[in-house]
Order: structure tokens, then sequence, then C-alpha cells
């Protein structure tokens, strides 16, 4: 195969980041700027927070060569947030979908960068009780509901964070044991299976069918010096972004610390 010299300038790889910082104060006092710039990441996406706007430092606020957009809880403080950098500049940004019991809880940015709209997501927890659980149900439901409208309309979506539900078997150690635990429910299962039937791919999985990777890790028992994880940060993608070849590489940045998660990201390419 001959390749013409200078050919690689003809195509945009944009590399994107998503991780669950576990309060961003916090981990800016584990390296997090440090993991920041060995990213080296064209957007970076982050949830739970846990602050508000005006806890936020400027240096984390503005880092040289990137916009900042972020969400802040209004249901509580020290609660929920999500927010993103992004090296390329967005056509519009919006927080929430409209519905107040979502977007009271800072969980939503969406970015239009032209090529895709990129959701960054902290969907909810379930854990909390039954409330919760449906809540998070109800989030799964009504967010899909609005994205599938965006996407019918002719838009590419990427849509990542964390997605608080280990997908397989092969998403978690000890899936056996986890059966009755939120995170790994069948109802809340049944939910990825569903935004999988509705054409939304996992993109590390669409790679790496077999490999057994996790984002995730309890802070007790020692899980993560055993490898005792869950990989529950996704970034899933509409169907249009697999067929025409945008999506080049998917991976799991697991030597990176700082929170009970780690990063996870993309790679996608346009023309």
């Amino acid at each position: 195969m001959i390749i013409k010299k200078g050919a690689a300038l003809d195509k945009k790889r944009i590399k994107l980041i998503s991780w669950n910082v576990n309060g961003l104060r916090a981990i800016a006092k584990k390296g997090f700027l440090e993991s920041f710039k060995s990213l080296d990441a064209d957007i970076i996406c982050v949830q739970e927070t846990k602050l508000q706007e005006p806890q936020l430092p400027d240096d984390l606020r503005n880092i040289d060569g990137y916009d900042s957009f972020w969400s802040y809880s209004t249901a509580k403080k020290g609660y929920s947030g999500v927010g993103v950098w992004t090296k390329k500049k967005p056509d519009t940004v919006k927080n929430g979908i409209g519905i107040e019991k979502y977007d009271a809880e800072g969980r939503i940015v969406e970015l239009d960068l032209g090529e895709f709209i990129l959701f960054n997501v902290y969907f909810p927890n379930g854990q909390m009780g039954d409330d919760r659980l449906e809540y998070k149900l109800d989030f799964y439901q009504d967010f899909f509901e609005y994205a599938n409208r965006l996407r019918d309309s002719g838009r590419s979506l990427v849509i990542t964070g964390d997605y608080n539900t280990a997908h397989n078997e092969i998403d978690l150690k000890n899936p056996k044991a986890n059966e009755d635990r939120s995170g790994f429910l069948r109802i809340e299962r049944d939910w990825l299976d569903n935004i999988v039937a509705q054409g939304y791919v996992d993109t590390f999985r669409y790679l790496y069918p077999e490999t057994v990777k996790y984002s995730w890790w309890t802070y007790r028992f020692k899980a993560r010096e055993r490898n005792a994880g869950w990989r529950i940060d996704y970034f899933f993608v509409t169907q249009d972004l697999i067929d025409n070849h945008r999506v080049r590489e998917a991976f799991i940045e697991n030597d990176i610390f700082g929170s009970d998660h780690c990063p996870v990201g993309l790679v996608l390419e346009f023309s």
C-alpha cells in the first residue's frame, strides 16, 4: 500500500476522556492537573464534581488551551455535578434536558461540536433505596427519549459518563455476588440492553468484545489492589459513527489514580 506523504493530515482525530473524579477539589490535591496533562486529550469530561460555581478554582476552570463548561447541583450542595474542558469550541452548550427533577441535580452537559453532539452525563446511583432506583430508571427513559429525538433528526451522538450500571457479567469481577445489588440488577441491565437495541454502541465492548477491564473499584477490601472492579463508565455512540468508521480507538486508563474511578477514552476520526 502506498500512503501519500501528508495523508495523515487529511484526517482530524479527536481524543475524548471521561472520568468520574468523585470530588473535583479532592482530586485536585492528588495530582489531577498532572494527570489531565498526561492524558493529552482534546475533550475531557468529568462527573461527580461535588461543588458549586463559586467553589470552582480558577486553575481548574481556566486551563490553557481549553474552554470549560459546567453544570452544578441546585438540589443540594456538595453533590453530583459535571464539567467539560474542550479544545474544540462548541456551537452551543446546554445544561439538562428540560426536566427539573434531573436538571436540578446538575447531571448533564450537552455540547454541539458540529460533527457530533457530545453528552457528558452522570447517571443516577440506585443504591440509596427504591425511590432512587425508580429515579434512575426514569432518568434512563427520559434521557434517551431526548437523545433519540436528536439522533432521529440526523445528528451523530456521543454519550459518555458514569452510567452506574455494569452491563454484563464480563463487566464486573463478582457478578453472582452482586446480582441483587443496584448497579447490576436485571432491571438496570435491561436498560443497557434497551440502549443497544435502540442503536447505540458501547465503543469499548465493540472493539474489545472479550477484554476484561474495569473503571471503578470500591475503596473497601483493597478492591483496586485486587482488581475487583466494575466497568460502569462508558462511551456510547450512535450507529452511524461506527458505520462511517469514525471510531478509531477506545481505552481504559486503569493505571491513573486519584478517584475510585479511572479515566476511560475514545478516539474519533473525521475527514
